[in-house]
């Protein structure tokens, strides 16, 4: 069975998917959460982040930019990108407790960014959250 955790997965792997071209993206959305077997409430959970991310997007990118210490934002991996842009918006607009997001997006970027990217997140989501 999958879990919020699965769900994440998939929708940074949606994102990254949009940031590198696939406009279309959204059209198969659905189908790709289904051939990774999350379905029903994770499903719903995987496919309103997704959308909402989406529709927030320039706010979102605008919010982690002010908010990188010494960084570009365009500079960054499309892999951070994904997980800081759904880290932000689970942040600003759920009801999910702050610790619980930080603590998820710590862990993808542990599995899918290299060795400093968890403490970017970290570190960014963690100023959003004081922010906010």
């Amino acid at each position: 069975m999958a879990t919020r955790t699965h769900a994440r997965e998939a929708v940074i792997s949606l994102l990254y998917a949009y940031q590198s071209g696939n406009a279309e993206v959204e059209a198969f959305a659905s189908s790709f959460l289904e051939s990774r077997k999350i379905k029903n409430k994770q499903k719903d959970f995987a496919l309103g982040l997704f959308a909402g991310v989406m529709e927030h997007l320039e706010s979102i990118d605008l919010e982690l930019a002010q908010n990188l210490k010494e960084w570009d934002f365009e500079r960054l991996g499309q892999m951070e990108k994904s997980i800081l842009r759904l880290g932000a918006y689970e942040i600003a607009h759920t009801s999910t407790d702050t610790p619980v997001v930080i603590n998820e997006a710590i862990e993808l970027a542990k599995n899918f960014c290299d060795d400093n990217a968890s403490r970017l997140v970290n570190g960014v989501l963690d100023k959003i959250k004081k922010v906010g």
